[in-house]
Formats: structure tokens, sequence, C-alpha cells
């Protein structure tokens, strides 16, 4: 298993920043793709942004520009750099790992990180 964990959530007013982490032993040596998502109350969970085993990162329309995914290949972590932060940024934040050598199929999904932005 690549296990994620998340950490580095909280609440911040608008305008602020906040930085993510997501640590999965293995994550670098099995060559997986990491994911954040986020889940707000009431609402479907909504893919935030991807980094893939080359670096290659995406991310969402909602948070382009504001929002950086970066990896530690050292600490097996993902960082998720988030600015500007907007009241409608408030979600459980969580982290999926994915694509992993020799792993098939299998997706691991960390606890979640509350993210709460206040106005």
């Amino acid at each position: 298993q690549v296990q994620p964990v998340e950490s580095g959530g909280g609440s911040v007013q608008a305008g602020g920043s906040l930085r993510l982490s997501c640590t999965a032993p293995g994550f670098t040596s099995h060559s997986c793709t990491m994911d954040w998502y986020r889940q707000a109350a009431g609402k479907q969970r909504e893919w935030v942004s991807s980094i893939s085993r080359n670096g290659g990162t995406i991310y969402a329309d909602s948070v382009e520009g504001r929002f950086t995914i970066s990896k530690d290949k050292a600490k097996d972590t993902v960082y998720l750099q988030m600015n500007s932060l907007k009241p409608e940024d408030t979600a459980m934040y969580s982290c999926k790992t994915w694509g992993c050598a020799d792993m098939g199929r299998s997706q691991y999904w960390g606890q979640g990180t509350q993210v709460t932005v206040s106005s």
C-alpha cells in the first residue's frame, strides 16, 4: 500500500494562504500519481489538482492560478500551496495515490484535512 496522510488544514480569512501536505511512504519509489480532492458540506467531492510520476501538474479551473501542487521526492510528500483563498474553498481536502507501478488499479485515500475560509 501507499497510504497517504494529510496535514496542514486550518482556518484562515479570505485572501489568506495555507499549505497542505500529503505524505505517502512509497509514493516515490512506486512512481505513483497523487491527486487532491475536496468536498464541501452537502456537496459532491470535487477534483482539485494532480501531479504525475513525471512531475506534470494539472488544476481544476476553480483553483488555477491560486493553487500550486508540488512534490518532495525525498520526503514522499506532495504539497498543495493555496493562495488567495476564498470562502468557497472551504472543504475537507483529501489526497489519493494511484497509478503506482506494480499495484494495478489500486487507489489509496487519506482521511482528509479540513480547510475553513472565513469572509
